[in-house]
């Protein structure tokens, strides 16, 4: 009795492929197509999480966790189901199902995270589990049609088993390379949905006749029109934010950059000597105590934002050179655009990572650098390190100074790192911040927020920079020496090799935003 090829009497003749009318190229796209389409909904749903998560090392091995879940799942199920029923029944739902979920998940996501923030950890668990699984089990059961023998199991599998992985990385780096920095992370979804519904039409038709595909393509038109009543829309979606430009009500020239839910710059296009936050208003008295008024400066700005110091510097210091590392071009568009940068004398703004920006700058060739590449959720950790440091201090000359926005709440173990490591390289540091933050006062709690640190090799003039915070009303005051290190405590140092910041870090909740102090 032959064992599994068949005989004149089952429904193909023994050596004759059983393909069910899926032939192997058809079979090849389906796999592909699945396979991309996986890791193109793992990676812009990091982006959708991002503004209510943070772009976190946590929130990235939970989105890969829960993809690879899905994976394991649906190609697990898969195969079993397709041992059970037709497979010729099962891959159009699969698409079908998985375009609807998919087209519906920007809106869904969105939505969550403003109104029921509880529960936005299940429902983006749910998101991408569930299409996923469904794509991932295309693969087992598309093979499942494909063989026909025992003799040619190891071809077919291997065969389809290398186009899903060569699908799997075209989705990656199409994804990463040119859909993310041409087109809204909602449209790429959108876009995909609906991708997948018309895929699922093709092959009902092929298969059965036509079935769901009406209903589905309205579950897809009904994400697309959701998108734009849920909460949290952006005027653009930039390669690393969701970007507004909020007026000020109160003053016709004022304007708020909000990055993701965010209030992160505000800049008066007609006064740039207007500083609305406290942190900023605190950089600018160190500073200006630091260094001679008007005295012109060569300055170096990791982060940019809304270039709400580098206007400062140029309008207060005529003749200051500020080169600003920010590593979102669409940031720096929204600059020009909305917010008034014209040809300014003194401001080169390059879209580059600040740490690859220090790299290229002289040793000593700056008398000033300024760190502000951080946000409420999320810190580069690859800037705060003893490493990033040596960076910092050899592009400052013999008299420069570092001037760092931190930001952390709750015990503030980031923050006591940073200062730490700071200490490590530099041979003085101070801290500013409120009196209850920095150990000045006794608190029972630390609400946290901003907090400045600024490190040289020359001495600090803590007098100078107090008067120049008092002047300015911040309510902030200065630590140093021992009232620093007893704050410091046994924070440990921050390197290249061990930089815990996702974790040190507390950050405020994303039901209750604060905006910058």
């Amino acid at each position: 009795m032959s064992p599994v090829t068949g005989s004149s009497s089952s429904p193909a003749a023994e050596g004759t492929p059983r393909t069910y009318g899926l032939g192997p190229r058809t079979a090849a796209a389906l796999v592909f197509g699945s396979s991309a389409a996986v890791l193109v909904v793992e990676i812009v749903a990091l982006r959708l999480l991002a503004p209510y998560l943070g772009l976190t090392l946590e929130t990235s091995t939970m989105v890969i966790g829960i993809a690879l879940t899905a994976i394991a799942v649906g190609s697990w199920l898969g195969g079993r189901v397709a041992d059970r029923v037709d497979p010729r029944r099962l891959i159009g739902p699969s698409l079908g199902v998985s375009g609807a979920v998919v087209a519906l998940t920007p809106a869904v996501l969105r939505t969550t995270a403003e109104w029921a923030p509880a529960m936005l950890l299940l429902i983006a668990s749910l998101t991408i589990l569930l299409p996923g699984a469904l794509l991932s089990a295309v693969t087992p059961i598309v093979t499942k049609l494909r063989l026909t023998s025992l003799a040619e199991t190891g071809t077919v599998v291997g065969r389809l088993s290398g186009v899903g992985t060569v699908g799997a990385i075209v989705g990656t780096v199409l994804t990463g390379f040119v859909l993310v920095s041409r087109l809204p992370v909602s449209g790429i979804l959108i876009g995909l949905g609906a991708l997948l519904v018309i895929g699922s039409a093709l092959v009902e038709w092929r298969t059965r006749g036509w079935s769901s595909t009406p209903a589905l393509a309205l579950v897809v038109v009904a994400g697309g029109l959701g998108i734009t009543v849920a909460p949290g829309g952006c005027d653009t979606e930039t390669r690393y934010h969701c970007a507004r430009v909020v007026p000020d009500p109160d003053r016709g020239s004022g304007r708020t950059l909000v990055l993701d839910g965010l209030r992160h710059s505000y800049v008066d296009v007609d006064d740039p000597t207007v500083l609305e936050f406290t942190y900023v208003r605190a950089i600018a008295s160190v500073v200006d105590a630091a260094f001679p008024r008007s005295k012109p400066l060569a300055a170096h700005h990791l982060g940019g934002g809304g270039l709400t110091f580098p206007r400062y510097l140029a309008a207060t210091r005529p003749g200051t050179h500020s080169l600003v590392s920010e590593i979102d071009s669409g940031v720096v568009r929204i600059n020009r655009d909305r917010l008034g940068l014209g040809s300014q004398a003194g401001i080169d703004v390059r879209a580059e990572d600040g740490r690859l920006g220090l790299r290229r700058l002289d040793a000593g060739s700056r008398d000033l650098v300024v760190g502000d590449a951080f946000g409420g959720v999320s810190v580069p950790w690859h800037l705060t390190t003893v490493e990033a440091m040596a960076d910092v201090r050899r592009v400052l000359g013999e008299n420069g100074l570092y001037v760092v926005n931190l930001i952390d709440h709750g015990a503030l173990a980031f923050a006591r790192a940073e200062v730490a490591t700071l200490g490590e390289t530099f041979a003085h540091v101070a801290l500013v911040g409120e009196p209850a933050d920095i150990g000045l006062e006794q608190a029972s709690t630390h609400a946290g927020g901003n907090l400045v640190a600024l490190a040289s090799d020359r001495p600090i003039d803590v007098r100078a920079i107090q008067q120049a915070l008092d002047a300015r009303q911040t309510g902030w005051k200065i630590a140093t020496g021992g009232a620093l290190t007893s704050w410091i405590g046994d924070a440990r140092l921050l390197t290249d090799d061990h930089a815990p910041v996702d974790q040190l870090l507390q950050p405020y909740s994303t039901r209750n935003r604060p905006s910058p102090r």
